[in-house]
């Protein structure tokens, strides 16, 4: 395995992501539509890929695997990547296809909506014969979203990858990052989001996504526990600037949001995803314990809210410094 992947973490375990890497179009002025943008910031993005540079940027180890387009996007995609010390063993170009694109529109309060090309993407194009197996059974963490289960054969090398992961001793995390416009319709995107949901043990939803899963318009700890499973040893809620919303089989509680000038919410869910997982890496024991786990939430959740301070998701991706300043600030 490539030294990219011991930047700085000790004998933290390896965090692997999978899915997704694309370039985000984010609008120069908030608050208009697509067709009234002036001019776009060209970002890289996609959640997965996200997760895995917020993992190195606070010192954790970090792979990623997915497929992009072997162009100058695709390329600099992998660039990003390596400068920012996630390993790219896993990352594959693909000839006949183009790196995704996505078009996102930021409301005046720094919320999105996305249009999307994807026709198809490298990424919808990854094989289970491609995969990384070596880097997968290596993974101390696996963790995926629900973009991946939309087409094949990208639908089975997730499956695929998840499976190995697992029989590897990997905890398997979750975040399925709704996106409704790639799906066929709304109810395709309910029943494959779902058809994964009792292999994850770590799950992450956001307000909307609750209810968009359970098709209720309340958003409390009944409708949240109607998600759990047997198998889950972690459910987290993030409410956006209320904060976030935690279960366990033992537990549940709420920890509140840090107080930011926000910009941009791209990448916050990520940001606070990776936050979360590079602490549980390292103590696996704050599932277990309400004031440990407390405290990293606490953490995530300043993860998240300096994210929301800056266009794009990776440049605004903090440092442990960045999130310690931002916790004893408010302390």
């Amino acid at each position: 395995m490539s030294s990219s992947v011991t930047n700085g973490s000790g004998s933290n375990g390896l965090i692997v992501s999978f899915g997704e890497m694309l370039i985000d179009f984010v609008p120069t002025v908030s608050g208009v539509s697509l067709a009234e943008a002036p001019g776009f910031l060209k970002a890289p993005g996609g959640a997965p890929a996200n997760v895995a540079i917020a993992v190195a940027r606070l010192g954790g180890k970090a792979a990623f695997i997915g497929k992009v387009g072997d162009d100058e996007f695709g390329h600099m995609l992998g660039g990003i990547l390596k400068q920012n010390g996630v390993t790219g063993e896993g990352l594959l170009y693909d000839k006949g296809a183009r790196t995704a694109l996505a078009f996102v529109t930021l409301r005046a309060d720094g919320e999105r909506e996305f249009m999307f090309y994807r026709n198809p993407s490298a990424d919808m194009l990854l094989t289970p014969g491609e995969l990384n197996l070596d880097l997968i059974r290596s993974a101390k963490v696996f963790h995926f979203g629900s973009i991946s289960l939309i087409v094949e054969p990208c639908r089975s090398a997730h499956l695929k990858a998840m499976e190995e992961a697992k029989k590897a001793g990997a905890l398997l995390s979750y975040d399925p990052n709704l996106r409704l416009p790639l799906w066929p319709s709304a109810k395709e995107a309910r029943e494959q989001i779902m058809s994964i949901w009792d292999k994850a043990e770590v799950i992450k939803v956001s307000d909307n996504e609750l209810e968009f899963i359970t098709g209720s318009d309340k958003i409390d700890d009944q409708a949240a526990m109607s998600l759990w499973h047997p198998n889950l040893k972690l459910l987290l809620v993030t409410l956006g600037d209320k904060g976030c919303r935690y279960y366990t089989k033992n537990f549940r509680g709420a920890v509140d949001a840090f107080r930011v000038d926000t910009i941009d919410t791209t990448g916050a869910g990520d940001s606070f995803v990776g936050a979360l997982l590079c602490k549980f890496v390292s103590d696996k024991s704050i599932i277990e314990n309400e004031a440990k786990l407390r405290e990293v939430l606490k953490f995530a959740n300043a993860c998240g809210a300096i994210t929301t301070t800056k266009k794009g998701a990776i440049p605004a991706l903090p440092t442990v410094a960045d999130a310690l300043n931002l916790v004893n600030k408010k302390a």
